[in-house]
């Protein structure tokens, strides 16, 4: 089997596909509320693809299920005219160099086509050029190449920067993939936050997942507000009935987290993005064309 920089459990992390929320049909030319927004794009990348042997483990309470399912990975640029946000940075580049891909200790199979270096530069872009990376959490496939980015300033809830580098490892952390943490400027955020300061895009704080879970509310002028979930929800059921699987952290922070969300989505008749769900990907404006 090919070998891999340690990815524990990656099972545990992810989301599962479920129905899709921004679609490809036009739209209007300025969504409401839209006046006076900055012009913002988002770009969704393709960052991995998992085979998953049982996708009942993502389901309320994870029954065992054992029908198999395929997940996507993605990293979302956000180009704002005050710099770039790269939101999650997805499984290992290394992943791309190895044929196959390679499995996971519990038998899913992880794919990379095209790094996540390769297309920064289709967008003219290299590392050093991101202003801010966002965590939606330090999950081994949301943080896989958090490294390459030392010239950034990381956004990362403290509650989870703190539960990610204890000892022992939670499951499904890779210490090694953020390592160089110290050489980047960590910015360690206490709640929600408005990163380029005119609520055009906001992190909120969404536990449950994982103790310091967040996730990403954008407001564009033509499509509207789209909040991109990280692992708040990990399949569109789970959304709609506020199902939790097993492994979250906190059900009660779960499902907390999800009711926010609901009421920020109504007051703004926004769409939610579940990140994992390949319908939603698929859904989004084919790379290297933006979603404005």
């Amino acid at each position: 089997m090919p070998r891999l920089p340690p990815i524990r459990l990656v099972a545990l992390l992810l989301g599962v596909f479920t129905g899709a929320c921004a679609n490809r049909s036009p739209v209007a030319p300025e969504a409401p509320g839209a006046a006076g927004l900055p012009s913002v794009r988002l770009y969704a990348l393709d960052c991995g693809h998992i085979d998953v042997k049982d996708m009942g483990l993502f389901a309320d309470r994870s029954p065992p299920g054992g029908q198999p399912g395929e997940l996507v990975v993605p990293c979302f640029l956000i180009q704002h005219p005050r710099g770039t946000l790269l939101w999650d940075t997805g499984l290992s580049d290394a992943l791309a160099r190895q044929a196959g891909g390679a499995e996971d200790p519990v038998g899913n199979r992880l794919r990379l086509e095209t790094s996540l270096g390769v297309q920064l530069t289709r967008l003219g872009l290299t590392p050093a050029d991101v202003r801010y990376v966002g965590f939606s959490h330090l999950h081994a496939d949301h943080a896989g190449n958090a490294n390459a980015f030392t010239a950034s300033t990381w956004l990362v809830q403290r509650r989870e920067f703190e539960w990610a580098t204890q000892t022992p490892t939670p499951l499904g952390v890779d210490p090694g993939a953020f390592s160089s943490w110290r050489e980047a400027k960590v910015q360690l955020l206490e709640g929600d936050f408005d990163v380029f300061g005119d609520g055009s895009v906001r992190i909120v704080s969404t536990p449950g997942h994982t103790p310091g879970h967040q996730s990403l509310v954008l407001r564009l002028r033509k499509a509207g507000t789209r909040v991109l979930s990280g692992d708040l929800c990990h399949t569109r059921e789970n959304w709609v009935r506020h199902g939790v699987p097993a492994f979250n952290t906190s059900r009660e922070d779960t499902l907390a987290s999800i009711t926010r969300v609901e009421a920020l989505l109504k007051d703004s008749h926004g769409h939610f993005i579940v990140q994992h769900a390949p319908e939603d990907f698929q859904s989004l404006p084919a790379f290297p064309l933006a979603l404005e």
